[in-house]
């Protein structure tokens, strides 16, 4: 489970083994969590974050959003790589 990005009380993350899936993000903070699209940004699930609070998530995926794709495509592309 990659740690991408911590950002005030939010970590954002991925699962290894989601890379067959379309890039996207996972979100926690405290007993919530949500998961973004990230091409577009598009909210995928969300348990317990208020709209606040998503509005701020967004505006963090949008500042940091060439981060996330690039460390989604280091991480999958090279685990492709590393099995061939």
């Amino acid at each position: 489970m990659p740690t991408v990005l911590v950002h005030g009380r939010f970590t954002f993350y991925f699962y290894a083994n989601e890379g067959t899936e379309p890039p996207h993000i996972h979100v926690d903070a405290a007993e919530n969590s949500a998961k973004y699209w990230l091409t577009p940004i598009e909210l995928q699930s969300n348990r317990g974050f208020r709209s606040g609070e998503r509005k701020e998530i967004e505006r963090i995926l949008k500042d940091n959003r060439a981060l996330l794709l690039r460390k989604w495509n280091e991480f999958f592309l090279s685990s492709i790589s590393d099995r061939t």
